[in-house]
This record gives structure tokens, C-alpha cells and sequence, in this order.
């Protein structure tokens, strides 16, 4: 009988699993881009509501990636950012009386703080180079998103939307690219290297 050692296909499961949260994350951020581009008059406390749903999601499945990281390294990572998440979240819904300034900051202090965990996480260990360019890249735009945020703290609803929609919408498409990517590594790998990692049983 011919089979995978357990060890390894744990291993290949594990990486189908980051590949496939990544493009759920991704696929989120998308759909949370469009809504508030095509929600012009969109008011602070539906843009709260908008935010908190798109923040605890986020931490969903960010936990879900924690959880499945074979390395203390990237479950510390995840688990970070999944808790500046669902912080986030929490702060925009409980907070009596949102204004646009205070949405900002905590958008702003969400943007920076996950872009910079993002940024760390891209130097890790076991990363290929177009995987860390990725990380990297999503975290960069993360911090320049808050960056921006703060220097611009009198920006209205509106623009707000439409700042976060834009942010969203790139956040998206690095997160699903970078998901296809770590999906393509996986099935090469489990493909090519196969044959070295199958043993034989009479």
C-alpha cells in the first residue's frame, strides 16, 4: 500500500487551509469595498456597523489561521491580529455616540497596528520571496492606509467610506493573490514532491 506519512499530509492540509482563509479574508474585503463605494450617503453609524462586521469577521479568520500554523512564530502573528481586530470591532460598537473623528482613529489605529504585524510577519521563517513580497505589500498599504487617516483627521463620513472602500478593495485583491499563490505552492509541492514523500508498504 502506498500512502502520504502523516507528518506531511498534515502539512499539506495546513497550507490548504491558510491559502483558503486568505481568500475568504480576501473575498471579504472585496465585498466590504464595493458596499461602500456603492453606499455614497452612507451615515457614521452605518459605516460603525459596516466596519464592526468586517473587523470581527477578520478576527474569525484570523483565529481560524492561528489555529491551523504548524509554528509558535505565525500563530502568535495571526492571533495578534485577530485580536487588534476584534478590539476594533468591539470599540466602534460600544463607543454612546460615534463621530467620523472617532471612527477614524480607531480605523487608523487598527490600520496601522495590523499593517505593522503584517510587515513582521513577512520576515518570518519558511516564507518564499513572492510570499513575503506579499505580506509585506499588504501590510505597507495597511500602514500608509492609517498613515493617511490620521494626517487627514477632519475628513467626513463620506470620504471616510470611500477611503475605506479603496483600502478594502486593495487589501482584497493582495489577500486572494496571495492566497492563489500559497494554493499553486501547495499543490506543486505536494505534487512534485510526491514521490521522495511516499513510502511503500507491502
Amino acid at each position: 500500500m502506498v500512502r502520504l506519512s502523516q507528518a506531511e499530509g498534515n502539512a499539506f492540509h495546513v497550507q490548504a487551509d491558510t491559502s483558503t482563509s486568505l481568500i475568504l479574508l480576501g473575498i471579504l474585503s472585496v465585498v466590504v469595498g464595493i458596499i461602500a463605494f456603492v453606499w455614497p450617503g452612507v451615515t457614521v453609524y452605518a459605516l460603525v456597523i459596516l466596519f464592526a462586521v468586517y473587523a470581527f469577521l477578520d478576527a474569525g479568520l484570523e483565529a481560524a489561521r492561528a489555529f491551523s500554523s504548524r509554528t509558535a512564530g505565525p500563530v502568535f502573528g495571526h492571533l495578534l491580529l485577530g485580536l487588534i481586530s476584534l478590539a476594533a470591532g468591539v470599540v466602534a460598537l460600544v463607543w454612546p455616540r460615534p463621530t467620523a473623528l472617532v471612527l477614524m482613529l480607531v480605523i487608523g489605529i487598527w490600520a496601522v497596528a495590523g499593517g505593522i504585524v503584517e510587515i513582521v510577519g513577512g520576515f518570518g521563517k519558511g516564507e518564499t520571496a513572492g510570499t513575503r513580497a506579499m505580506f509585506i505589500l499588504t501590510g505597507l498599504v495597511s500602514v500608509a492606509f492609517g498613515v493617511l487617516l490620521f494626517a487627514r483627521p477632519d475628513v467626513g463620513a463620506i470620504i471616510l467610506a470611500l477611503l475605506f472602500g479603496l483600502f478594502s478593495l486593495i487589501y482584497g485583491i493582495t489577500r486572494i493573490t496571495l492566497g492563489v499563490q500559497l494554493h499553486q505552492l501547495h499543490a506543486q509541492h505536494r505534487f512534485g514532491q510526491s514521490p521522495s514523500a511516499l513510502r511503500t508498504a507491502a
